[in-house]
């Protein structure tokens, strides 16, 4: 049922009157040797963190050496989410062994981290991490992301479009060609992911009413869950996971280990990050010359009316349409992938901003593995191009998961990045290291189903000031 944003969240039990930041920040701040690792499976999960480091690489000497640094969270960027599921599965075993070898005398929580809209592969990468790092007493589903849109309220999972709150399971979202879900109700959802091995009535939840009572009261909900059981947890507004985090943190006192299967505004949450402003035209410390490249692949309808806009508002922009037809046609492919790389090279040359987008036609065939096969291609057309660029841009967007994830890891050859902040809500901004094709480069993470019509226009425009 489509309810009222604005109506629902004035019936809500009041908020605490203050959040439980500053108390967070202490109890992380005495507990120097505990990491956050985030195990993201998309390179959007970094939306509301800033100076954290991100790595695209996972062995132990990698980890070994990310535990002995300073930041108590960083992000290993899996990109799972384009892989099959056997093979997600591996490489979330991989990592797990990799990062019990590499932590030594630290002691860490895991956060796997995606999609607020429901999308991705639950329940078989969190069990893996218990598989290898577990057991653990719980593991939570929170998908709750304030910047998103994404609200969780009596179970059920939301998407505001406007003053409408729209069950989850009738977006477009959830007829995801590889991530398609019925259910709005999370108890629900997590019984239907789990092929029933997870019965609804068995899954436990926080009310919203529970969290705003109080920290007592959750930690004493959190300690008496029965080993090994599935937790939702509610959310409407930040202070909401904030009151979490901190029931979370007593409960790990109390010798507790939980997993946490999450959107990402529950990182944020747990490290007790203070907000901070979004990043100026003047704190990105652009190069003045030279043209701004921004790549769109993600099909998503958030992302194409984006795109549009950008283009109906285009004031020397170059574009340039890349045909997924023939990229997936073998004779016509390389044909194809040449015209864009010189149409690249010339609005670069020239010291022009240009768009480099997938056609929008959405094709799919067969079943959930074909159609990944299908992006992969398409995504590897973008790393090709990407690859093949001659002059450096001066900033680069990447507009979808995958896609920014891709263009970073092997276009780039990002290998550890920064997250310096965010430049509209929800999207973040990498500074690559010096082993990239372009050290230093801005390059902006920008997810497929966030913000509003006009986001991707703003964005430019902030970039071009």
């Amino acid at each position: 049922m489509i309810r009222s944003l604005a109506a629902t969240l004035a019936e809500l039990p009041p908020l605490p009157a203050e959040g439980a930041g500053d108390a967070i920040r202490a109890a992380v701040a005495a507990n120097p040797s505990h990491k956050i690792v985030v195990l993201d499976d998309d390179p959007t999960g970094t939306q509301t963190v800033y100076d954290v480091p991100v790595l695209t690489t996972w062995n132990v000497a990698a980890l070994k050496a990310e535990f002995a640094r300073k930041p108590a969270c960083f992000y290993v960027l899996t990109n799972s989410r384009s892989l099959p599921p056997a093979a997600a599965r591996a490489l979330n075993v991989e990592i797990a062994r990799n990062l019990r070898l590499a932590a030594g005398d630290c002691t860490f929580t895991v956060i796997s981290r995606s999609d607020s809209t429901l999308r991705g592969h639950f329940p078989a990468e969190t069990d893996a991490l218990g598989e290898i790092l577990g057991p653990f007493d719980a593991t939570f589903v929170i998908p709750y992301f304030e910047a998103g849109g994404r609200y969780t309220l009596d179970d059920v999972h939301y998407v505001a479009e406007g003053d409408n709150l729209v069950p989850a399971g009738e977006t477009p979202f959830a007829r995801d060609a590889s991530f398609g879900y019925a259910n709005s109700n999370l108890r629900a959802w997590i019984e239907e992911k789990s092929a029933q091995r997870v019965r609804a009535a068995e899954v436990h939840s926080l009310s919203i009413g529970e969290l705003r009572a109080g920290p007592n009261l959750v930690v004493e909900r959190l300690l008496a869950l029965p080993k090994g059981a599935y937790c939702v947890v509610n959310a409407c507004h930040p202070r909401d996971i904030e009151q979490f985090a901190l029931a979370i943190l007593s409960a790990e006192r109390a010798g507790r280990r939980f997993l946490f299967r999450t959107a990402a505004q529950f990182v944020s949450a747990r490290l007790g990050l203070a907000p901070r402003r979004l990043l100026s035209p003047r704190a990105l410390n652009l190069p003045r010359q030279g043209g701004g490249l921004i790549i769109v692949g993600s099909h998503v309808p958030t992302t194409t009316e984006q795109l549009q806009r950008l283009l109906f508002a285009a004031v020397d922009l170059g574009v340039i349409e890349l045909s997924v037809d023939l990229l997936l046609d073998a004779a016509r492919r390389e044909a194809e992938l040449g015209r864009a790389r010189a149409a690249l090279q010339v609005a670069l040359r020239a010291g022009r901003d240009v768009v480099l987008y997938t056609s929008r036609r959405l094709i799919t065939r067969g079943d959930a593995a074909e159609n990944l096969k299908i992006g992969r291609s398409v995504s590897e057309a973008l790393i090709t191009l990407v690859r093949d660029l001659e002059v450096r841009p001066r900033y680069i967007v990447a507009k979808g998961g995958i896609t920014s994830s891709d263009v970073a890891t092997r276009g780039l050859g990002v290998r550890r990045a920064m997250v310096r902040g965010q430049i509209l809500p929800g999207v973040p901004v990498w500074e690559t290291g010096m082993e990239t094709r372009f050290p230093g480069l801005c390059y902006i993470v920008f997810p497929g189903n966030v913000g509003g019509p006009d986001a991707l226009t703003d964005v430019r425009r902030i970039l071009s000031a």
